[in-house]
């Protein structure tokens, strides 16, 4: 089972490319998509949607795993354009026909340390075992992508699900 987690913004997407096999997760890749800051919203999201577009049929995930919509309430807006990132990143994983899921980053980081309030150095941490890596990703967006990733593929269920679903195209 192949996953690939995305953690999703408008200046930096990290994503994290890993297979999963018997309790086992080896990485793939990770990396992350910057649009220009410069440009409209319209082109950032275009460049976003295209780049995404690429790491999925460079990777052939049997799916992708993004974190849930989430801002502080001080910051609707922030919402908004995070929605905005989703989304063409959802519409990434359809035009290749990659099931889309998604995961809280309390659930994650739960999943992962025990905690649901974990810091970042934690989850980061925890992405080192499982993987074992010696050197911690960065930044940190690759490395929340790799926990999504890592998360999904350790809830067996989803896993099975999603393994027979590909299989079946």
């Amino acid at each position: 089972m192949r996953v690939l987690g995305v953690d999703p913004g408008l200046r930096t997407t990290g994503y994290g490319v890993l297979d999963a096999a018997g309790g086992t997760f080896r990485l793939i890749e990770g990396g992350v998509l910057r649009p220009k800051a410069t440009l409209s919203l319209e082109a950032r999201l275009e460049q976003l949607h295209t780049a995404m577009l690429e790491v999925v049929r460079a990777t052939r995930p049997d799916c992708m795993v993004v974190e849930e919509l989430w801002s502080a309430p001080k910051h609707p807006p922030t919402a908004v354009l995070m929605g905005h990132a989703r989304g063409v990143i959802a519409l990434a994983a359809g035009l290749c026909e990659v099931t889309f899921e998604e995961l809280s980053h309390v659930t994650v980081k739960r999943a992962l340390t025990g905690n649901g309030a974990a810091r970042k150095e934690q989850v980061k941490s925890m992405v080192c075992v499982h993987l074992g890596l010696t050197v911690p990703p960065e930044p940190d967006d690759v490395s929340d992508a790799l926990a999504l990733a890592l998360v999904f593929a350790m809830r067996g269920r989803d896993v099975v699900a999603i393994a027979r679903a590909a299989a079946a195209r």
